[in-house]
C-alpha cells in the first residue's frame, strides 16, 4: 500500500485487509511524508503483520515501486489506501492465482457509502489480453494481485511510464499469464482527491492516449532486450 495523507479512509482499508490475511502475511506501508494522522492511525492498529517505510518521492509510481521492493511475499497485493476489499478478495484471487501468475478485477465504484455503487466495467464483457487493454486499460491496480517472480521482470519501473498497474499488467502478459475476473473485489471509493479519478473513462486526447501508447511500447521493447541479453 502507497499512503499519502490518507487519514480519512485508511482505518477502514486496513480493517478490510487484515481480516483476510493470515499470521505469516504482511502489509507492506510506503508512507511518502504524510503531514496528517496516516501514521498515527495505521500505528494504533499494533499488528505486527504492518510494516511501515517512509520515502520522499512525492510520486505515486515511485512509492508502489519502493513497496515492491520491500515486499518478501510469494503472492503480492496491491491497494490503495482509499478503497474497500470484499471480504472474499484474498481467497477468490488465491484460488486463480493457482493457475495464473497475475489476476485482475471489476470493482464496485461508490462515493458516499458502499451500498450506493455501480460496477465499472461491463459484467458481460472479458477485458483478458494486451489487446483489449492497450487503447483503454482495464487493470485496475488496486484490483490486481499477482506472483512475487513476476518483479524480477517489471523492476525497476521505466522513469516514463503513465503508470505502475498497465506496466505490470504488460510484464505478466509477455512472462506469464495474466487474468480478468469479472466480478467486483473491491469497493472502489471516489472522492475527487484520487490519484486517478475518472471513473473507468477515458479523458485523454486520442493524440495523447497514442503518445501513452507509444512509451509503453517502447519501454516493453526494451525490457525484453535488457532480459535477453542479461541471460
Amino acid at each position: 500500500m502507497a499512503t499519502f495523507n490518507g487519514e480519512l479512509y485508511i482505518e477502514e482499508q486496513l480493517n478490510s485487509i487484515l481480516h483476510q490475511l493470515g499470521n505469516n502475511d504482511e502489509v507492506i506501508i510506503s508512507d511518502d511524508g504524510s503531514k496528517d494522522k496516516t501514521i498515527d492511525i495505521v500505528k494504533s492498529f499494533k499488528d505486527p503483520r504492518i510494516k511501515i517505510f517512509h520515502s520522499t518521492f512525492h510520486n505515486v509510481i515511485q512509492n508502489f515501486e519502493n513497496t515492491l521492493y520491500k515486499a518478501s511475499g510469494d503472492i503480492i497485493f496491491l491497494s490503495d489506501q482509499d478503497d474497500i476489499w470484499y471480504p472474499n478478495k484474498v481467497k477468490e484471487s488465491l484460488k486463480i492465482l493457482q493457475n495464473n501468475d497475475l489476476v485482475f478485477s471489476n470493482l464496485s465504484v461508490f462515493s458516499s457509502t458502499k451500498n450506493d455503487n455501480y460496477t465499472m466495467f461491463d459484467f458481460r464483457k472479458n477485458y483478458n489480453g494486451i489487446g483489449r487493454n492497450f487503447i483503454k486499460n482495464h487493470c485496475v491496480g488496486a484490483t490486481m494481485g499477482f506472483k512475487s517472480h513476476l518483479l524480477k521482470y517489471a523492476l525497476p519501473f521505466p522513469k516514463n511510464i503513465e503508470m505502475h498497474d498497465m506496466w505490470i499488467f504488460f510484464i505478466s502478459s509477455f512472462y506469464g499469464k495474466a487474468y480478468y475476473y469479472n466480478q467486483p473485489l473491491i469497493y472502489y471509493r471516489r472522492h475527487g482527491l484520487n490519484v486517478s479519478n475518472t471513473g473507468g473513462k477515458t479523458t485523454n486526447s486520442l493524440f495523447k492516449i497514442l503518445e501513452i501508447r507509444i512509451v509503453w511500447i517502447i519501454s516493453l521493447l526494451r525490457r525484453i532486450v535488457k532480459i535477453a541479453f542479461s541471460k
